[in-house]
């Protein structure tokens, strides 16, 4: 017998569009992160290096550097978000999948757009001061700690709860999709403020944290205890954090 239309408008999303446009992310974050790679990073005061990835490139206006920046950002978030998204929106009719996707990924881009801001205005004051562009790698550690000691936080906990629980009540029509996206996203954001801080702090095109984060993340989600996954996420931060101080304060 044929399918049903309601059973048509509810096929899994995962099989299909939604793997597809995980893989298309996954591949699209790869190039801008070897391309980024080519690109060179400043050296700076202290032995580290500044990436270019906060400041225009060559022609290129403030304004461009920032849309392509967010739009980077964008894509990277669909790689690394999905893995623990698609499995909970299976059941969502296809059409208010991606509206609710599109909500969802609309709360990252706020937050690319700001973090880039910031991001460029803290470049342009390390640049311009030699002794706190020193400091940078010891106050990088330290915010590697406070990032993993925010996971221990209730605020976290609850947070993460709310993303847990994203398939408890599957929208009904565009509008309701839209703004699940926007509150999942906000929450989202929230619960992740840790683990996008280690992002941010360790190289935000550096595949290998990105895929660290990604398992993070991804782990959280979907294990049963995702609270006891995040707090030894947090352990391993403060740890992280810890040594890499030591190190920029007491060279071998």
């Amino acid at each position: 017998m044929p399918a049903a239309p309601e059973t048509l408008r509810r096929l899994p999303l995962v099989p299909g569009a939604g793997l597809l446009l995980f893989a298309a992310a996954t591949a699209a974050t790869i190039a801008g992160s070897l391309s980024m790679q080519d690109m060179g990073e400043v050296p700076m005061p202290g032995g580290w290096t500044l990436s270019t990835a906060w400041m225009p490139m060559c022609g290129q206006s403030w304004a461009e550097a920032a849309a392509s920046f967010t739009g980077m950002w964008v894509v990277m978030m669909v790689a690394m978000m999905s893995p623990s998204l698609l499995p909970a929106w299976r059941e969502y009719r296809p059409g208010l999948a991606t509206v609710a996707g599109a909500g969802y990924f609309f709360v990252w881009a706020v937050l690319g757009a700001i973090i880039f801001a910031l991001g460029a205005l803290l470049t342009q004051v390390l640049l311009q001061m030699n002794t706190v562009a020193r400091a940078v790698p010891a106050l990088s550690g330290l915010v590697v700690m406070l990032a993993g000691a925010f996971q221990f936080t209730a605020w976290k906990a609850r947070h993460l709860s709310c993303c847990r629980q994203q398939a408890a009540q599957l929208p009904t029509h565009a509008g309701t999709a839209w703004r699940h996206g926007l509150r999942l996203g906000r929450h989202c954001v929230f619960s992740c403020a840790g683990l996008t801080t280690l992002l941010l702090v360790s190289g935000v095109m550096d595949l290998r944290v990105m895929v660290i984060v990604t398992a993070a993340i991804t782990a959280e989600r979907l294990a049963p205890d995702g609270d006891r996954v995040a707090r030894a996420a947090g352990a391993v931060a403060m740890a992280a954090g810890l040594l890499m101080s030591a190190r920029a304060l007491w060279p071998a």
